[in-house]
């Protein structure tokens, strides 16, 4: 899968921002606040994200609430595990990656693989 299409990656922020299971009448609210866009629009747009596996729906009276099957944070990873996978050389990839890391970027990546880092006084394993 790639990454989402404009309007896809803005009904996507909407519902993340939301923080809850929203209407299309909310979502389409929260997009018209910096652009237009039609109701069926987004409900087109919503029902492509949910046969994708990115949001879910619950009914709600006559209508139908809509709800992000993942965060944020794990739809970055999901994209960078693609790029990875679609890599000649995944592991030089993700070395060449992780050279690109900020400081705060690695140990936090190190603390997360439980590797100490050289500036705690333990070897990086």
């Amino acid at each position: 899968m790639r990454s989402f299409g404009e309007l896809e990656a803005r009904v996507m922020t909407s519902l993340w921002e939301a923080d809850r299971p929203a209407t299309v009448h909310e979502v389409v609210a929260d997009l018209g606040e910096r652009k237009a866009v039609a109701y069926t629009t987004v409900i087109t747009v919503l029902e492509r994200l949910r046969n994708k596996g990115w949001v879910s729906r619950s009914r709600e009276g006559r209508s139908y609430r809509y709800a992000t099957t993942a965060t944020e944070h794990e739809y970055s990873a999901h994209l960078m595990s693609q790029v990875l996978e679609e890599a000649p050389d995944r592991s030089a990839a993700l070395l060449s990656f992780a050279g690109q890391l900020e400081a705060s970027e690695l140990r936090a990546l190190l603390d997360a693989l439980g590797v100490e880092s050289e500036g705690d006084g333990g070897s990086r394993e």
